[in-house]
């Protein structure tokens, strides 16, 4: 039997790693906090993942193979293997909107821009497509969609460089494309953090309408509490309690990382700073929450 590194060099997707990309080749990389059993689990699905596109090489399988690599927190050979698909399926979106996510991933902010602004031309006018997931929540049912994935992530993007103005146009857009409430809770809350960042309360303030008390979510539990925060809804110091000393499940990270922008954006800059060291203190170096907080320190 093959090892899962001979069939990776034999199918072309490599473990290298190396990329004539300045961005890439310098960034450091931080495998996930995980059981062994979880560990275990996700080398055998990369396994799998790497047969079946060494058997039948579409740009599904290779999908799959790359993102069960960043399962595993070998972010740059997911990059390096997105890339190969890219030069073997350049029309497809798909591949630009998860080496986006990786570039993110990555903390380079200009490269996933450019990936998923790619993925955006290459979808318009196209019907949207349901997006399966990787690790199925509790009910085993997809929340999202290529469309609200490519836009979400794009003004992700645009939000850790600063850019808000330009993070506002996507998540107005992603507004357009996410069709259920767990969708809508997390394009809402980056929306209105991004909407106070630029300063148009009123604005924010309307996208919260919908997010009353029947409102209800499958996965995204935690921002569902930070919009119920903005709403007035929710005590900070509930949230705070919640937190702990630093950030150790990626919960935590999510919410520090809402609650601490909430104080900025508030004129409480002191306690926004405490909330963010806490959250670069954790282990969840990969999530949104993490690398939002990495980022508003560095600035």
């Amino acid at each position: 039997m093959k090892s899962l590194t001979l069939i990776a060099i034999l199918i072309g997707l490599g473990a290298s790693g190396v990329l004539a990309q300045p961005c890439l080749n310098s960034a450091k990389e931080i495998a996930p906090v995980m059981s062994n059993e979880l560990a275990v689990q996700h080398s055998k699905n990369l396994e799998m993942a790497a047969r079946n596109y060494a058997s039948d090489p579409t740009a599904d399988n290779l999908i799959w193979y790359a993102r069960r690599k960043g399962y595993l927190g070998k972010y740059k050979d997911a990059v390096e293997s997105l890339t190969i698909g890219i030069s073997k399926f350049p029309n497809d979106a798909r591949l630009y909107r998860h080496r986006g996510h990786r570039y993110i991933t990555l903390r380079c902010f200009d490269d996933a821009i450019r990936d998923l602004e790619k993925a955006a031309k290459l979808i318009k006018g196209k019907p949207d497509e349901i997006e399966p997931d990787g690790l199925p929540n509790a009910r085993n049912i997809p929340t999202s969609t290529l469309q609200s994935n490519i836009w979400y992530h794009l003004g992700l993007a645009y939000y850790l460089k600063g850019n808000f103005k330009k993070a506002a146009d996507a998540y107005k857009e992603a507004m357009l494309v996410s069709k259920n409430n767990d969708m809508l809770a997390a394009t809402t809350h980056w929306y209105y953090m991004t909407l106070r960042r630029i300063e148009k309360p009123v604005d924010a303030g309307r996208l919260l309408e919908p997010i009353n008390g029947d409102f209800e979510v499958i996965e995204n539990e935690d921002y569902l509490k930070l919009l119920r925060l903005y709403r007035g809804e929710v005590k900070p110091e509930m949230l705070l309690d919640a937190l702990g000393e630093k950030a150790e499940t990626l919960g935590n990270a999510s919410l520090g990382y809402g609650l601490g922008a909430w104080f900025l954006y508030n004129r409480d800059s002191v306690r926004a700073k405490n909330i963010f060291r806490k959250i670069v203190a954790g282990n969840q170096w990969a999530s949104f929450g993490y690398i939002a907080a990495e980022a508003e320190l560095n600035r």
